[in-house]
């Protein structure tokens, strides 16, 4: 069979199998952590407070160049597509610490460290959505936009001083390093 043929009879008779891939199953997971999620997005202030707790992990989802222009102290960097059981059993081996996610879509006025995506592909959304296929119950998500020149976050990275410049407008946060 050549091989346009194969693509037209794979396209008439449907989807192509994969026994990896489980579209339908992560729609269902998707729909029972959007109603988790609800219950468990929080404010800056309740951030900074479960960040106190023993075990806590801030889990930072972008990619390790992001990370390293800026991230919120303390964060630990797991690059979303680096994802895996055993990556997070090695960022946070335990599955019922708190665990606390932020993206580029919770800061503004520092769009080269945190570049805005769609909405509907916030990182937050997969992250969320992977820590809970993944059995991880006690993740928590930053909700508001935060302005980076206001934020109450303590921030780290290369691009630190460009951000306070940038910022200059506005006093600079507490632990801003």
């Amino acid at each position: 069979m050549t091989p346009i043929l194969l693509a037209v009879v794979l396209a008439i008779s449907g989807e192509i199998d994969n026994p990896n891939i489980d579209m339908p199953g992560y729609l269902r997971v998707a729909r029972e952590t959007a109603a988790y999620r609800q219950t468990h997005r929080v404010s800056e202030e309740e951030f900074l407070r479960l960040a106190c707790e023993p075990g806590a992990v801030i889990l930072d989802a972008r990619s390790s160049e992001k990370f390293r222009e800026l991230h919120v102290e303390g964060a630990v960097n797991l690059s979303f597509p680096d994802i895996t059981a055993a990556s997070l059993r090695a960022a946070i081996p335990d599955p019922d610490a708190p665990v606390l996610i932020y993206c580029n879509n919770n800061f503004r006025n520092a769009e080269g460290p945190f570049p805005g995506k769609a909405i509907r592909a916030s990182l937050n959304l997969s992250t969320f959505i992977a820590l809970y296929t993944y059995g991880y119950r006690n993740v928590y998500e930053l909700a508001p936009l935060v302005d980076i020149g206001k934020s109450k976050l303590s921030f780290e990275g290369s691009s630190i001083s460009a951000i306070r410049s940038a910022a200059a407008s506005y006093a600079a946060p507490p632990g801003w390093k």
